[in-house]
């Protein structure tokens, strides 16, 4: 199914043609021309991404932010401003955005973003499961003790970053978990020194799983990482 996304602009023209854009690239848009319909529009309907102008007429785009966050604090939210101050972007950030494009903008640019932010979103709602024991090809992971146990072997006590890591793999089995994903979940942060240090303790743990020769992290170049169980794997 289509993702859903809200739309307010209160420029006519640009906000039909940004619409048209947006259906385009297989969303379903709805349009709204001031804060105040915006509002209307955000209650009466399920959306999954917003997009705000931040000059409005009625209600400018960080009042409808804060409604909108008192309403749902998950649902995404990019801002959309003729103004690059930096204090206007700090004050988005601070309603509860999750990014900012300055008009006039690249119409490729915002989709990139749009996408990359519910994938974001997506993988977040896999990684808050509340289950805490997996099977790992032979292995037993019981992330509430931090216990990786292997028959006829002493049981392994993880660190809590091997453990977060782990666990994190194990929700994405035989799925891509994005590298940013897990720095800013476990590290929160995303830079060189936490991408190197999650390197480290991605080798620590291939080297605790080589007991099983079916059980494997395989590297996605430039995307992140993936855990194998070649026992759960169809041919």
């Amino acid at each position: 199914m289509n993702k859903k996304i809200l739309l307010v602009e209160d420029d006519p023209n640009f906000g039909a043609v940004l619409k048209d854009y947006l259906m385009i690239n297989d969303f379903e848009v709805v349009l709204a021309k001031n804060g105040m319909e915006g509002f209307e529009k955000f209650k009466k309907d399920t959306f999954d991404l917003c997009i705000l102008d931040v000059m409005m007429p009625y209600k400018d785009g960080y009042t409808l932010a804060r409604e909108i966050r008192d309403k749902n604090k998950e649902i995404p939210i990019i801002f959309l401003t003729a103004k690059s101050m930096k204090e206007d972007v700090l004050k988005g950030y601070k309603v509860g955005a999750d990014d900012y494009l300055n008009k006039p903008f690249d119409s490729e640019v915002l989709l990139m973003k749009i996408r990359a932010i519910l994938q974001r979103k997506a993988s977040e709602v896999k990684t808050d499961n509340t289950k805490f024991e997996f099977e790992i090809g032979r292995f037993h992971l019981n992330s509430k003790l931090r216990f990786l146990t292997f028959p006829d072997q002493e049981p392994i006590k993880l660190s809590p970053k091997e453990n977060e890591l782990l666990k994190m793999l194990a929700l994405h089995e035989n799925d891509l978990m994005p590298r940013e994903l897990a720095l800013t979940k476990i590290w929160r942060d995303d830079n060189y020194f936490t991408s190197r240090s999650m390197d480290v303790y991605i080798a620590k743990l291939r080297k605790y799983l080589k007991m099983d020769e079916n059980v494997e992290i395989l590297n996605i170049h430039g995307e992140g990482f993936r855990l194998v169980d070649k026992t759960k794997v169809s041919e």
